[in-house]
């Protein structure tokens, strides 16, 4: 059940150590006036999936940010799921309204990551890295995922909701229940990584500042610090497209709507949606 006011879960104790539950007083207090609306869940099957069914009802979610401790059906990008531990993740929702259309937009992933590196960069976690077109990563491991859904109609507004998956803390055995390898904040090491609530108003803020930024000048105001951040350029790579077909060639960028750019053959190719990995082969 969702809860305007916090704090809702209770401490808890892994190895020793006090989990601090998020507190909504704390993060409010952390905003520095920032005009948002915090929300802290005990519970919820999805943040992007609440708040996608509030503005479907006629609610406005406009700068309304929804954390839970714990999600019973997050989501990923194509379906996945995404796993959390209370208290040693972060994932969390951010409501938006664009006035332009959603064709807009489709930079807007590439956006919110560079958002996230520059608020973790400030926090003291440095070397992080992004993955075409939603992923962090550190030392090739995930560290976190972003995950952006609209409704609107064909000539704008678009109501948007930026949802975002952070390991903060990941126990040894729920990294083995993931087929990935992943990592967390305190494995990089950082200032911040003690008080989720300080951490999540950074972030808050540096996204919130980046979503106003990427409305009025598009991704061009951050594909300098996403081609800085780009862990896949001069990579051998496969893209997984939407119908199962894979391409390979060498990763050289994205373009200036955010779609990824690969070599192959003496030609470069334009992918809009996929997925893509390093071959190692």
């Amino acid at each position: 059940m969702v809860s305007p006011n916090g704090p809702i879960a209770s401490k808890a104790r892994r190895a020793g150590e006090a989990i601090v539950a998020l507190d909504r007083t704390a993060i409010v207090r952390a905003l520095n006036g920032a005009p948002l609306t915090i929300e802290i869940a005990d519970t919820a099957d999805s943040t992007n999936s609440e708040l996608l069914r509030r503005t479907a009802g006629g609610d406005d979610i406009h700068r309304r940010l929804l954390a839970a401790e714990r999600q019973t059906a997050g989501r990923g990008r194509r379906g996945r799921g995404w796993l959390a531990v209370a208290g040693g993740s972060l994932t969390f929702s951010l409501g938006w309204r664009f006035e332009q259309h959603a064709g807009h937009l489709g930079g807007l992933p590439l956006a919110v990551g560079v958002a996230l590196v520059r608020a973790l960069d400030a926090s003291g976690y440095r070397g992080i890295g992004l993955k075409w077109p939603n992923d962090l990563v550190h030392r090739w491991r995930k560290l976190g995922g972003i995950l952006v859904e609209s409704l609107g109609d064909a000539a704008g507004p678009t109501r948007t909701v930026v949802g975002v998956g952070l390991n903060v803390r990941i126990p040894a055995s729920m990294r083995e229940e993931i087929a990935a390898p992943v990592t967390d904040l305190g494995s990089i090491g950082g200032t911040a990584v003690a008080d989720r609530n300080v951490l999540l108003a950074r972030i808050a803020v540096a996204l919130s500042q980046a979503l106003q930024l990427y409305s009025d000048e598009g991704l061009a105001a951050f594909r300098a610090h996403w081609e800085q951040s780009d862990v896949l350029r001069g990579q051998p790579v496969q893209v997984l497209l939407p119908d199962g077909a894979t391409v390979r060639g060498v990763a050289v960028g994205v373009d200036a709507d955010g779609a990824l750019l690969v070599e192959r053959g003496g030609r470069r190719l334009r992918f809009a949606n996929g997925e893509a990995s390093v071959r190692r082969d």
